[in-house]
């Protein structure tokens, strides 16, 4: 029987609530397993067997029993947008259409019940799984909806597909320039089609009325709870501003919020001059909120070839991808957010861009005599990195926060857009471990799904849910069961800081952890996308519970 860790073994105090017949994994080196833990306040006080865990209760410690079902520590997601999840869920959802008709038809139906003028929006579209794989027109939206100005997003976020009421909303003619660090497609005669790439967006989506206060809370909470009832129990929220913390905060006092948010600043502007200034907010509301590092954004897409490449697109000759951030520039963010003590964490898909954002960190860095420092810069994404490139993570420090269900929703046009060898350093989680850097995991949502166990099934099968290809696409990139839920949990939680306190089992630890209807680390993989969330506890508090 595996030795109880207990901070204090002379506790005055029972526990308030003990969990036992447990099949615990603890993702503690030191113990990896159990089979009940204590829980006091919103802290782990016991983690070990029934008969020691049963011998700490006191008269009034209510006892649950887990049946044998397996129990995780809390998943965490390491790069999300918790506003785009919750107006995705309450928008048009596109992720399944087969053709920009199916799409239009969506469009057709909401039109028919909206007054005139009003925004019809929507999320998710993929032209890559559409007949011709070719960027959409505007006319079958416009044919759609003449009398409302209709912005749909692409799955990834880099691009923006517009009817002509909108365009014209905006302005957008044949005479508009193509914004800095953004394109918009056009057709032979030089005409706007209809979609926008990257900061492109920018032109019709400044003419979307911004969501009320109200309305922004209810979509936080409508997306949190989503995350509660997929066994997540902390995200770090990849691009916040003052609106949005404010609204995180007052949930936090309300009651609202069944979750933990490690908040990154959204690039340069009056958030970040506010912060800067007065420093960071570490643990807000008993843990429920941190805001300590900034998001930067250093190039678009992979999918909408936005993504800044070394080399052309071996899919559109002549096109390297988009720069959004000039060096300078970001060089002075690095630069304020070390003398402060904030973490920087920039979006980096293509090998241009994931070369750029090492040399500036690097140059930030060795400027300062950093290395001695605990600074955890991060590469959101690290989608595609020259081979040259990898062992620079673990040297520089730099964490790489990926996401497992880009690769397998990207893999069957990825090799179409970079050629067979530059394709081998793309979504490549076994050369940046091997490397010796750390690798947070994640979604990306609600540019892929929010469900963790997925990520995790993709994370080792490198499949999609059919379980093609029938050894995963570039299987030696595969992670371990280990190595998958580690990313999801205490290396998510090392990439903010916080793994002293969440991300594994361990006595004095917050009591987050997930309970599940299947043991994912032993069950045929196919299976994961079977197994259920039958609770999630927060701080000890049980904020899922599948009824």
């Amino acid at each position: 029987m595996m030795t109880l860790v207990l901070a204090a073994m002379m506790m005055a105090q029972a526990p308030d609530w003990i969990l036992v017949n447990g099949n615990i994994y603890t993702v503690n080196p030191r113990q990896p397993k159990a089979q009940a833990l204590a829980v006091r306040g919103d802290r782990l006080v016991a983690v070990g067997s029934n008969e020691q865990v049963r011998a700490l209760a006191g008269p009034n410690t209510r006892v649950v029993d887990a049946g044998g079902r397996t129990v995780l520590p809390g998943l965490i997601d390491a790069h999300v947008h918790m506003l785009g999840l919750g107006e995705s869920l309450a928008s048009l959802d596109l992720r399944e259409v087969a053709s920009p008709e199916a799409a239009a038809e969506l469009v057709r139906r909401e039109a028919a019940r909206r007054q005139p003028g009003e925004w019809i929006q929507g999320r998710s579209w993929d032209q890559n799984k559409w007949p011709g794989k070719e960027f959409p027109t505007h006319a079958p939206l416009t044919a759609a909806a003449p009398n409302n100005p209709v912005y749909l997003t692409r799955v990834d976020g880099h691009a923006g597909w517009v009817n002509r009421k909108a365009m014209e909303l905006a302005g957008i003619t044949a005479s508009t320039a193509d914004p800095s660090g953004g394109r918009l497609i056009r057709d032979s005669a030089g005409q706007p089609t209809g979609v926008l790439i990257d900061r492109a967006q920018g032109l019709v989506g400044s003419k979307i009325p911004p969501l009320t206060p109200q309305q922004l809370k209810e979509a936080l909470e409508r997306a949190a709870r989503e995350c509660a009832r997929l066994g997540l129990t902390g995200v770090h929220d990849a691009g916040a501003g003052m609106n949005v913390i404010t609204a995180y905060k007052e949930l936090i006092e309300e009651k609202r919020f069944p979750l933990r948010t490690y908040a990154m600043i959204g690039g340069a502007g009056g958030t970040l001059d506010e912060y800067l200034k007065r420093g960071p907010e570490i643990g807000y509301g008993g843990g429920r909120l941190t805001v300590r590092s900034i998001k930067m954004m250093v190039d678009g897409a992979l999918g909408s070839r936005g993504a800044a490449l070394l080399e052309p697109y071996s899919d559109e000759p002549g096109n390297r991808g988009l720069i959004m951030l000039s060096a300078g520039e970001f060089e002075r963010v690095c630069d304020r957010a070390l003398d402060r003590g904030f973490q920087v964490n920039t979006h980096a898909i293509g090998d241009r861009a994931n070369r750029l954002v090492l040399d500036v960190y690097e140059a930030a860095l060795l400027a300062r005599k950093e290395f001695l420092r605990n600074h955890r810069f991060r590469i959101e994404h690290a989608q595609i990195l020259a081979s040259e490139d990898i062992p620079r993570l673990a040297r520089l420090g730099v964490i790489a926060s990926m996401q497992a269900t880009h690769a397998t929703s990207d893999m069957p046009w990825a090799e179409a857009r970079v050629g067979p060898t530059r394709v081998k350093g793309a979504y490549a989680w076994q050369s940046v471990l091997k490397s010796g850097a750390r690798l947070a995991n994640g979604s990306d949502f609600p540019v892929e799904s929010p469900n963790p166990l997925w990520g995790l099934y993709a994370a080792i099968t490198r499949q999609d849910h059919k379980g093609n290809p029938p050894n995963g696409w570039f299987p030696d990139q595969r992670l371990s069961r280990e190595e998958a839920l580690r990313s999801f949990t205490l290396d998510a939680a090392y990439a903010a800081f916080e793994e002293n306190e969440k991300g594994s089992l361990e006595v004095g630890k917050l009591a987050d952890f997930v309970m599940l209807s299947r043991d994912v680390m032993t069950l045929p993989p196919a299976d994961i996308l079977k197994t259920e969330v039958l609770r999630t506890v927060l701080g000890g508090e049980t904020v899922y519970e599948k009824r």
